[in-house]
């Protein structure tokens, strides 16, 4: 029998600027959410794009999984 111990995603976001949008309150509103559900995440980059959209990567928790090991910083 196999078991997950510990896991999590990491995963590239685009924040655009569409209609007007601002890419650093969209990726706030994001963490906030992430904060309400109590999910664990570290921001590994960030970086504005010349369009004004901005490019994140993050390593979040999977589920409501461990996270041992993933979320320590680099």
């Amino acid at each position: 029998m196999r078991r997950i111990v510990s896991a999590c995603l990491l995963q590239t976001l685009r924040f655009d600027t569409f209609n007007g949008s601002n890419p650093e309150e969209e990726l706030d509103i994001f963490c906030r959410k992430l904060d309400s559900k109590r999910t664990e995440y570290v921001i590994e980059d960030k970086r504005k794009e010349s369009d004004g959209s901005l490019i994140v990567r993050i390593r979040k928790q999977y589920n409501a999984y461990k996270t041992t090991g993933y979320m320590d910083e680099k």
